[in-house]
């Protein structure tokens, strides 16, 4: 799902990016009749192979009609990211939302994004990415990232446009939205119209053209193993092995290896772009219509065979690493000495030592949130006790009804409000007020006790953003 920057779509029509299109004939030459079984999910993440970690997951066990963890999950809502490339930078026409019709568990152990067309002809679906967005092998180690997902089990005409997918974005595009594709992508599982087909990608570079071949990317496909794509569960799985010089991105379903990229095919200092930054952020979703599914139909998605309403279903994501120490789990914090606070403790907007421009305001989740909060306003919290491991990034829970064009930075200082930033974010209308949502920043490495600052910088002069609460992460 790469997010072609709008500066290089053609006005005339839409790319058809990501996808080395030379492949559409032979794809839909091997196009057949599918089943029609579905499948249940297992009860549990698998547990990691010998020599292996599992350092992060979601199993989906949550209630039948509730959405996703938003521990683990950011639900991402309209046709962009706020100042992004339109139609997420891939054509697609679709609004992705935060209704359980378009999200949802399903009871038995699935997450289920599910597509449907109103009665004007209009497309909602959802897309959702992992908070954590520090996803990358220990030194000298490997990254497996893997999902089991059951594609939409929907073939032929009526599958036109049906774009689901699994893959990874680098962590530098949060809040910048233009950097695609330097900070590399990596497109776990993708699949279009209903093919039984499985493509693996990796984009990276520049584009157009670049070591990636932009806007196609380095990839391949295949047939899923036994059943096919759409009738059944099949585990995706990417590996980055550092442990190897060069190093090596491997691509799997069902444990069998279709596509590999070596470090010397993307060659310097396009590996370095793409690898040497914080990680990668995971993303789910099924797009409909775009350049990739125009470019495999030869026409444009959807069409008015295509029907509403058939989900992908995902029984779990798992991050593993191997090797090169492995990635321990998170120290617990000491508390800290009295009058201060945990810096990695969930900190309560309202609960600021000081402030300059903020007021509060009751807050639909409980409690109480700091609001009407525009450019030069800052909320200080004393006393910020970040121990001797600095944190990695940082996390708030916003929200804007900032109205269209309206969008600033949501920033932490320490020590006084002139400093520099040592982190921050992008923030625009969230569908409201109240619409809450938890968006991650990077932070630059701070030990010891500080004097921390929530600031705000815009552009524009009006209101933009609400706080409820925030947190550091190490």
């Amino acid at each position: 799902m790469n997010p072609v920057p709008a500066a290089t779509a053609a006005p005339s029509a839409v790319r058809p990016s990501r996808r080395r299109l030379s492949l559409a004939a032979a794809v839909l030459a091997t196009t057949t009749a599918l089943a029609t079984v579905t499948m249940t999910a297992h009860a549990a993440v698998p547990p990691p192979p010998s020599g292996w970690s599992l350092v992060w997951s979601d199993d989906f066990t949550g209630a039948a009609g509730t959405l996703p963890s938003s521990a683990n999950w950011i639900i991402d809502t309209g046709t962009s990211y706020p100042g992004g490339p339109a139609n997420w930078g891939t054509g697609e026409i679709q609004t992705y939302t935060s209704s359980t019709a378009n999200l949802s568990q399903d009871g038995a152990g699935n997450l289920r994004i599910t597509p449907l067309k109103d009665g004007s002809g209009r497309w909602t679906s959802a897309r959702i990415e992992t908070v954590r967005a520090n996803f990358k092998p220990p030194a000298g180690g490997v990254l497996a990232l893997e999902g089991r997902i059951q594609m939409p089990n929907v073939t032929g005409a009526q599958a036109a446009g049906y774009w689901p997918a699994f893959w990874a974005l680098g962590s530098p595009y949060r809040g910048n939205y233009q950097n695609w594709p330097g900070i590399g992508e990596f497109d776990v599982m993708e699949n279009v119209n209903g093919i039984n087909s499985v493509w693996g990608v990796l984009h990276c570079g520049v584009a157009p053209g670049g070591p990636c071949n932009e806007f196609n990317g380095i990839g391949n496909s295949r047939a899923c193993p036994g059943s096919t794509c759409q009738s059944a569960f099949h585990t995706y799985r990417f590996e980055w092995d550092a442990s190897i010089s060069p190093q090596q991105l491997r691509w799997y379903v069902d444990g069998q290896l279709f596509h590999t990229v070596s470090q010397s095919q993307v060659g310097e200092p396009y590996w370095g772009q793409m690898t040497n930054h914080n990680g990668y952020f995971m993303l789910l979703n099924v797009a409909m219509g775009g350049g990739f599914p125009n470019g495999v139909a030869g026409s444009a998605t959807p069409t008015a065979s295509t029907v509403s309403g058939r989900p992908m279903l995902v029984d779990y994501v798992a991050a593993y690493t191997r090797g090169g120490g492995g990635t321990p789990s998170p120290t617990p914090t000491t508390p800290p000495p009295g009058g201060s606070v945990d810096a990695y403790s969930t900190i309560q907007a309202e609960a600021f030592s000081g402030q300059n421009g903020v007021q509060v305001e009751s807050c639909s989740e409980g409690g109480q949130d700091i609001g009407w909060l525009a450019n030069g306003d800052w909320a200080r919290y004393d006393n910020v006790e970040f121990g001797a491991t600095p944190p990695k990034d940082f996390v708030a829970r916003v929200a804007s009804g900032a109205p269209a064009g309206v969008s600033g930075l949501v920033e932490v200082r320490v020590d006084s409000p002139s400093n520099p930033p040592i982190g921050s974010f992008a923030v625009a209308n969230t569908g409201g007020w109240q619409s809450w949502r938890s968006v991650p920043g990077n932070v630059a490495a701070v030990t010891g006790r500080h004097t921390v600052y929530l600031t705000f910088t815009s552009g524009q002069p009006a209101d933009f953003v609400n706080v409820n609460w925030f947190t550091f992460r190490r």
